[in-house]
């Protein structure tokens, strides 16, 4: 060839590379003589040759990363500006070289995300993202939010100091999520390690924060009350520990003062408290803040309050020779003496109660005064102004009775208008007369068993208590009237067995207009009946006995009526089920009684549509009697040959035939992870003939070479269609 033919040959620089199987003395002499004068021409002459780029879309010039010498290696510092890309090389990543993150040719197919390029050493605990807690900067956690802690255990006081190595030992094999948040995970060693106190021998609680901050583990403070019961109050506050829990025995320590007083207690002189029995609960008497200055409160602590002169007599005036348990409260115990010298009125002669209070007070012995309304019989009326002596005969006051006839007996008996005593009027006086005047008595009817009312207010006295007799008079109304009732005809009272009570029908305002009421029995008297004239019911005059039951009026219309037929279909007797007493007609049936109520669209379908031949007794409730053939007949999905459950409410409603819905119980497909994620049931079902099998890798295409190794010692996995429900039930990826 001529310089010129050289010129012409269209060659690029990787071609010839390629051509020359890398020979380097070739690739010169064609370098050389690209540069000669009439090479144009014959590159143009020369045919051309294609070369396939391995990169993919890439649109950088070769020789920005190859040389040409050779196709490889590359350039050591290729002019690439990664941060032109959707992964901008920061931090650490500066220094990495191109071929351990693409590992391909192809540039572009590679993964951005920190978990397409390191192994999560953590086992997926806190999910794919490094970034969370690491940095580009370093592989160690930096991230403020991590080292802050802001979650279920906030690192506070010591712990923010401390680096993660500390609790979650092993970066590869430690575990993060899910660690316990108590004290004693971390600190049991100084818990059992603690000597002063001994913490295990006392029982003391592993919830460090009781006593200890988190600041510092030293300085310790105990809350005596919330851990013990027992306050520390006073002088309490000051003493050591070791004062009360001698020994360093903390626990069953008593709480009562006692416990620790029992000494100051037995010594105590002024006064004697164990000879005087004085309660070992010394804060009766005493306070935490000083033992001395004690004060006894008489009004808090005993049965007998100090009032009035009492609260100025010595203690040793009612507590004789120091003694104080036991001292009696009675005024006698004190004041007998007293009791047994006065004579006006002579108290022990007149049998006067040795209780002193009810006449005296502690303010004053002097004078007394006597509250008769505080006894069994208040004075009132004439009763006030009657001398004591006249019922306290021969000064004699106990005992005295309280009964109208102890004082008035000759006055009932002396009495005859009415003779008081053969009429067997009761000695009680005050039933008629009253303490204000002996006259006029009266007899208040009402205040007997038998109150005066309508016509019997005006019925002389003689009429009803014949004699003179007032004693055992009956209140029956038979008693008077059974001659009114035996003559009666309209209706005849005794031969309809009607009862003796005339107050059923009958009133005190007048004899005639007699009204039964038929709402007091057992059958009430409604609607339609209420005008149905009473020979109707009571034919032959019979009243008493009548059945209730609507049939025994009824049985005629019953057995008569055809539409429906009553007897063929077995309807109960109970007319008052579809009739009322307003009108025979129209009679409804309610549905909603029954054990199958009518909802949706059963209630517009005709009665015959599931009582077929008029027969209603014994009908089925189940869906599947009246809808067999739509059950065998339904080929979307076919119900027969997937054997679906015959109980169609389980996807269908009443309401409509169409639009079911199956509430997918077993695995969760209308939430969760695969909420939205299906179309058709066949996504799953891909037997339509059999529902009861399902493939789960229809969906979940995983080649069975990336699922083998991702379940690598996970015991009893298999790759198969259903494998996967066994382990993950829940259709959820951690469980």
């Amino acid at each position: 060839m001529t310089g010129a033919q050289w010129e012409l040959i269209p060659v690029c620089v990787c071609e010839v590379v390629s051509l020359a199987t890398g020979l380097p003395l070739l690739l010169h002499l064609l370098l050389f003589l690209l540069g000669q004068p009439g090479t144009a021409q014959a590159r143009a002459d020369m045919p051309q040759v294609s070369a396939r780029n391995p990169h993919g879309p890439l649109t950088i010039p070769c020789e920005n990363c190859h040389t040409f010498t050779s196709w490889k290696p590359i350039r050591s510092v290729p002019e690439f500006d990664h941060s032109h890309t959707r992964f901008p090389l920061r931090g650490m990543h500066e220094g990495v070289r191109c071929r351990q993150c693409h590992i391909l040719e192809v540039f572009s197919n590679i993964g951005s995300r920190c978990a397409d390029c390191h192994a999560d050493l953590h086992r997926g605990q806190f999910g794919a993202r490094c970034e969370q807690c690491h940095t580009v900067k370093g592989w160690s956690v930096a991230v403020k939010a991590v080292q802050n802690h802001q979650n279920r255990f906030p690192l506070v006081g010591a712990h923010a100091v401390l680096d993660c190595e500390s609790c979650h030992r092993g970066g590869a094999t430690g575990q993060f999520s899910g660690l316990p948040t108590d004290c004693l995970a971390c600190h049991s060693k100084e818990y059992q390690g603690a000597k002063g106190p001994d913490h295990q021998v006392l029982g003391f609680p592993t919830t460090c924060q009781a006593c200890h901050s988190m600041n510092s583990w030293f300085g310790a403070s105990f809350d005596h009350l919330r851990f013990t019961g027992y306050a520390l109050t006073g002088a309490h506050v000051k003493l050591d520990c070791l004062a009360c829990h001698a020994g360093g025995q903390f626990k069953g320590t008593p709480a009562n003062c006692y416990g620790c007083h029992a000494k100051d207690y037995n010594a105590t002189k002024d006064p004697n408290h164990a000879q005087a029995g004085f309660p070992t609960d010394c804060g009766t008497c005493h306070t935490t803040a000083t033992w001395a200055g004690a004060k006894f409160d008489h009004n808090t602590y005993t049965k007998f309050p100090l009032t009035g002169f009492h609260v100025s007599v010595p203690c040793s005036q009612c507590h004789i020779n120091g003694k104080y348990a036991g001292t009696p409260t009675d005024c006698a115990a004190c004041h007998l003496p007293d009791y047994q010298k006065t004579t006006n009125p002579n108290h022990a002669a007149a049998g006067i109660p040795q209780t002193c209070a009810v006449c005296h007070n502690t303010t004053a012995w002097q004078p007394a005064t006597f509250d008769h309304s505080k006894t069994v019989f208040p004075l009132t009326g004439f009763h006030v102004s009657v001398p004591c002596t006249s019922c306290h005969i021969n000064g004699k006051y106990a005992g005295t009775p309280t009964d109208c006839a102890a004082c008035h007996l000759p006055d009932y008996q002396k009495t005859t208008n009415p003779n008081h005593a053969a009429a067997g009027f009761p000695q009680t006086c005050a039933v008629c007369h009253n303490t204000t005047a002996w006259q006029p008595a009266v007899f208040d009817h009402s205040k007997t068993v038998f109150p005066l009312t309508g016509f019997h207010v005006n019925v002389p006295c003689s009429q009803c208590h014949i004699n003179g007799k007032y004693a055992g008079t009956p209140t029956t109304c038979a008693a008077c009237h059974l001659p009114d009732y035996q003559k009666t005809t309209n209706p005849n009272h005794a031969q309809a067995g009607f009862p003796t009570d005339c107050s059923l029908c009958h009133s005190t305002a007048s004899w005639l207009g007699a009204t039964f009421n038929h709402n007091q029995t057992l059958f009430p008297l409604t609607g339609f009946h209420v005008n149905v004239a009473c020979s109707q019911c009571h034919s032959s005059g019979v009243y008493k006995g009548l059945s209730t039951a609507c049939v025994s009026c009824h049985l005629a219309n019953y057995n008569a009526t055809t539409n429906p037929n009553h007897v063929a279909a077995g309807f109960p007797q109970q007319c008052d089920i579809c009739h009322n007493m307003t009108a025979w007609q129209p009679a409804t049936f309610d549905h909603s009684k029954t054990p199958f109520p009518l909802t949706g669209f059963h209630v517009n379908v005709p009665c015959a549509s599931c009582h077929i031949a008029g027969v209603y007794a014994g009908t089925p409730t189940d869906c599947y009697s009246c809808h067999k053939k739509d059950y065998q007949s339904t080929t979307d999905p076919n119900h027969l040959a997937a054997a679906f459950p015959t109980t169609c409410q389980t996807c269908h409603t009443t309401t409509s035939w169409l639009g079911a819905t199956f509430n997918h119980t077993w695995f969760p497909i209308y939430s969760g992870t695969h909420q939205g994620k299906w179309t058709t049931c066949a996504d799953c079902h891909v037997n339509s003939t059999n529902y009861a099998a399902f493939s789960c890798i229809t969906c979940h295409t995983h080649a069975q070479s990336v699922v083998d190794p991702a379940h690598s010692g996970v015991s009893g996995y298999v790759y198969s269609a259903t494998s996967c429900y066994s382990c993950h039930p829940q259709g959820v990826a951690g469980n």
